[in-house]
């Protein structure tokens, strides 16, 4: 299959995933956005346990793999430009502090919850070798 096909169509998937969450968590104006904040956090932790799983396999099918699912789902599924949107608008709106906040949590939170993947991706696969 084209590489740009396996990427198109995991962004598709990606982006409805990430549409239907902004659905289930609505934020308000000056509110924290939690619909992106766990958008992000969520591809950070599944991008981390895909890096360990593609990594493991030596392959032909690992380039498309990690086109489809990283490259496509996850990153049509997590949204950095809405990210920076949000915090602009946050402090516009008057909410400084929790911009801020925001801004940290989600840079800091979205690398621990990589490393978090890939450790456990790591761990899971140990204990099934055993």
């Amino acid at each position: 299959m084209a590489p740009w096909i396996l990427v198109a169509s995991g962004s598709a998937l990606g982006g409805l995933a990430r549409y239907a969450l902004s659905l289930l968590l609505p934020t308000d104006p000056g509110a924290w956005p939690s619909a992106t904040m766990s958008a992000n956090f969520l591809g950070s932790f599944l991008i981390g346990v895909f890096s360990v799983l593609v990594g493991l396999r030596a392959s032909g099918d690992a380039e498309a793999l990690r086109l489809f699912w990283m490259a496509g789902v996850l990153g049509g599924f997590t949204t950095y430009s809405a990210f920076a949107l949000e915090t602009v608008l946050l402090v516009g709106q008057g909410v400084s502090a929790r911009a801020g906040a925001y801004v940290l949590l989600t840079v800091f939170g979205g690398a621990a919850l990589a490393l978090l993947g890939r450790v456990l991706a790591i761990r899971a696969i140990s204990f099934w070798e055993i």
